[in-house]
């Protein structure tokens, strides 16, 4: 587990592995911090580790960003679509 707490930005980060989000003892444990923090108006969010290849996602997510702008890119130059992507 990792926690990280950003003052300046008023968010506290905490990161759990595989076997820390199954673990519904220390997740339990957590809730007094996420309510303190909470109290005194941060963010609190808590990222849980995925069962996917990291790289692989990672690259297909990239690649599908590429492929996207250069789609809108050429829409643009024939003039025919719009500056930003659609949400």
């Amino acid at each position: 587990m990792e926690i990280n707490i950003r003052d300046d930005a008023k968010i506290v980060e905490i990161w759990l592995d595989r076997q820390e989000k199954a673990d519904v003892a220390l997740r339990s444990r957590l809730e007094p911090l996420y309510q303190a923090y909470h109290a005194r108006r941060y963010l609190v969010a808590v990222f849980l580790s995925g069962t996917a290849p990291l790289y692989e996602e990672t690259r297909d997510l990239l690649l599908y960003g590429r492929r996207r702008q250069a789609e809108l890119e050429v829409r643009q130059e024939k003039g025919g679509g719009a500056a930003c992507p659609p949400p």
